[in-house]
């Protein structure tokens, strides 16, 4: 029989060792910072594990081979002892939520994540324990990384359950050399050619897939630790190497943690996020616990076992000769990936040469440094072993398909050399009920270890993050980051630079400066104007006031971008930069919580009318009748500013509008079958107002000509609440809105006439002469 016990250890690794610490110096543990490097803690504590037989213990006899605690460690309200735990900083999750301070360049480069030194290094520590003091491998168990302290308040629980197998033992000492060649071969290729510095890596001679979540140690997020840390509180599963707990038995554990911890916050949201494997694990648990509130994040699960070439290692395996040596051939095709992926980012980041060498160099001593745990961590027994438990999960986790019905996001790399899991993807998105898919074409099998992915960033842009049962896109959104700024700023680059962008804004005193000072830097303030032809305005109106003034302006926005992809629908992915930028679905409600919490908001009451208008209707105002985000500015004293915006006449010119389209039988029926299913907007009002219907206009494309911004004086609601609750009152405010964005309008497109500068030619020759980040002028003010 099965017994579940409760034991505590608390790990302790710094660049070059790991320590159990003794049960009288169980204390609060603290980061510091020495010559050797940063110290790392793990803190692990509620470890459920699955021993063959449990003997509960005095707590004063436990002792460091028990890697137990003493009573130092403290217990929570419900028994269950906490180990070394750091106080929270405490956060008000609403003042994160508005103006977001941009600070300096350089700070980007402070956000800090773990590296693979430090997944390498966290490895070979938690392996070099292989049996404990009776001669018996130690049970799986729960840690929490000390970097996840910190955290907002009644965030939800995150259980990562790691994969078993992704990679083979390799030989440390022709790595090691491989490693030296490609070292010399980078330098002779950066050097002769700037252009494609890892072009040499297709021609190496080995083969040498660096896989990281082959153990089971639980650090497959280490990358991700600190950011995932401040939003979630995290638990990572330990399943030792030597450890053969059946993958039953290892779904019973999850299973009596996670009803154990909803049994204590039952409003809480449980997310188990798995890789490979410990994906096959989520699916399980969430079948078994259909009445749970449960998210599934699953990188590419090995639910496709029997369609992967890990199907045929195995059987090959099992019917060769234990006496026979187990050594792939260097040259193998089964595993081949992206070698050293992860340890050369940097040549791909466009830094001076010096540095990047210097940062290779730095990387390949860390590398072949950290190599000597891979042999540790898969013996050929163990290899067989993890393989036939990743057959039984698979099994058991599609015999059960049908049970899941929790929200799952399945995140499937492209170059996956272990298991087909973009098809894979493909097939649980057809068979789950409440599942989306995101693509990383780029990336090898272990996607939680690669450079450029973020987990914090995609559960946002996919708006899997919540506190409570349901999404609030408001009090749930986390706050932008410097890195992702910069990362979803990269996207539309070449519309600033196409475009050139001129921002001006109106003092308090009605001057007209170049410059983004008149709008309020602190909020609740309300931006209202005019939508360009496909909203081309938008991206550079958010980038520039967030880059110039640290405002973050949130967008109010038509609700098909949170709609998942269904026929002709585009596939949402495609608006997860927008979420993560701060984007909310247009409502009454999210209009109220953006206000209540202070926050910048862009509003367009032209919607999508004004955004696909037809010829001949450029820069007109489709404005409804209705008044009512006056009121409820008025009800906050937020600031309306009413801004006009041109420049979509020197870019495109509509070809064939939405007039046309309907006369064509085949975009007639494309547009009917891309409405069918589409949350429909203002149903109450008649005419050309109430057409919303969503298509895609047909534009000839011009030599781009500028792009003008003007922000109007701001106009003060403050103490006019009863006034405006009025209607006839609210109703000639609106008027007044309107009429300052026709004559922001009406402003720009006659300053234009006299700017030099309005073709993109001339601005390339001034480019050239004075620098490509120099300001390019304009019209005089």
């Amino acid at each position: 029989m099965v017994a579940v016990g409760v034991n505590l250890i608390q790990v302790s690794t710094s660049s070059n060792n790991l320590y159990v610490s003794s049960p009288v110096s169980l204390r609060r543990p603290k980061l510091s910072s020495s010559v050797a490097g940063k110290r790392k803690a793990i803190r692990i504590r509620a470890e459920a594990s699955i021993t063959e037989s449990s003997v509960e213990k005095d707590p004063n006899s436990l002792s460091e081979s028990d890697y137990s605690s003493s009573s130092d460690s403290g217990v929570s309200d419900n028994g269950r002892s906490v180990l070394g735990s750091v106080d929270k900083k405490k956060k008000n999750y609403k003042s994160e939520i508005g103006v977001t301070k941009m600070p300096l360049d350089n700070e980007i480069e402070k956000e800090r994540r773990l590296s693979i030194e430090d997944y390498l290094e966290g490895t070979k520590d938690l392996i070099s324990r292989k049996w404990d003091g009776d001669g018996r491998a130690p049970p799986p168990r729960w840690f929490s990384p000390l970097e996840c302290a910190s955290r907002l308040d009644n965030s939800p629980l995150l259980f990562f359950l790691p994969g078993l197998m992704e990679a083979y033992q390799v030989m440390v000492k022709m790595a090691a050399i491989w490693c030296k060649s490609c070292f010399h071969r980078f330098l002779g290729a950066v050097y002769c050619s700037q252009s494609k510095p890892l072009a040499f890596l297709a021609r190496a001679d080995l083969n040498l897939h660096l896989c990281t979540g082959i153990d089971g140690v639980g650090l497959g997020l280490i990358l991700h630790h600190q950011r995932l840390g401040k939003i979630f509180d995290i638990w990572c599963l330990h399943i030792p190497v030597m450890n053969r707990t059946p993958f039953t038995e290892l779904v019973q554990l999850i299973e009596k943690t996670v009803k154990s911890e909803h049994s204590r916050s039952p409003n809480r949201p449980i997310y188990l996020v798995g890789e490979s494997l410990g994906a096959c694990l989520a699916l399980a648990v969430a079948a078994l616990n259909s009445d749970i509130d449960l998210t599934l994040i699953l990188s590419n699960p090995a639910t496709s076992f029997r369609r992967s070439q890990l199907q045929t290692l195995t059987t090959l395996l099992e019917v060769m000769p234990e006496q026979l040596p187990f050594s792939l051939p260097y040259n193998t095709k089964l595993f081949e990936g992206d070698p050293l992926r992860m340890m050369m980012a940097s040549v791909g980041k466009g830094l001076p040469f010096q540095q990047t060498v210097g940062e290779l160099s730095e990387s390949l001593g860390t590398f072949l440094h950290c190599l000597s745990v891979l042999p540790d961590i898969l013996p050929r027994e163990t290899l067989l072993w993890k393989l036939r438990m990743i057959r039984s999960a698979s099994s058991f986790a599609n015999s059960r398909l049908h049970a899941v019905k929790a929200q799952t996001l399945i995140l499937s790399s492209g170059r996956d050399q272990l298991l087909p899991s973009q098809e894979e993807a493909e097939r649980l998105r057809h068979t789950l009920p409440d599942c989306r898919i995101r693509n990383f074409k780029d990336s090898g099998h272990t996607l939680f270890m690669e450079d450029g992915v973020d987990l914090v960033t995609i559960i946002k842009g996919a708006n899997f993050y919540r506190r409570t049962r349901h999404v609030d896109h408001v009090l749930d959104y986390v706050p932008l980051t410097p890195s992702e700024f910069k990362e979803a700023s990269k996207s539309y680059r070449w519309l600033d630079i196409a475009a050139s962008p001129v921002m001006l804004s109106t003092l308090e005193n009605g001057k007209i400066v170049r410059s983004l000072a008149g709008i309020p830097s602190e909020g609740p303030v309300l931006f209202v104007g005019y939508h360009m032809l496909l909203g081309w305005e938008l991206s550079p109106l958010v980038c520039k006031i967030f880059s110039e003034r640290n405002i973050h302006v949130r967008g109010v926005a038509h609700p098909l971008m949170w709609n998942e992809a269904d026929g002709m629908m585009q596939d949402s992915s495609a608006y997860d930069t927008y979420r993560v930028m701060g984007a909310v679905p247009v409502s009454a409600t999210n209009l109220y919580k953006l206000f209540a919490t202070k926050s910048h908001v862009l509003l367009y009451p032209g919607g999508v009318r004004e955004a696909l208008h037809r010829k001949g209707e450029e820069y007109k105002l489709f404005w409804p009748e209705r008044s009512e985000f006056v009121r409820m500015a008025a009800r906050f004293g937020a600031k309306i500013i009413p801004f006009g915006v041109v420049g979509e006449d020197d870019v495109s010119e509509v070809v064939l509008d939405y007039e046309d389209l309907m006369k064509i039988p085949y975009f007639r029926t494309q547009i009917k079958e891309l409405n069918k299913d589409v949350v429909r907007l203002r149903t109450d009002v008649n005419g050309e107002l109430g057409n919303q219907d969503l298509h895609l206009p047909i534009v000839l494309p011009k030599l781009p000509g500028r792009f003008y911004y003007l922000f109007g004086k701001p106009i003060e609601t403050e103490g006019r609440k009863t006034e405006l609750r009025d209607k006839e009152q609210a109703h000639e405010l609106y008027l007044e809105v309107k009429s300052e964005v026709e004559n922001c309008i009406a402003y720009l497109k006659e300053k234009r006439e006299k700017d030099l500068y309005r073709n993109i030619l001339p601005r390339l020759v001034y480019q050239a002469t004075h620098g490509i980040d120099s300001e390019i002028p304009t019209f005089e003010l």
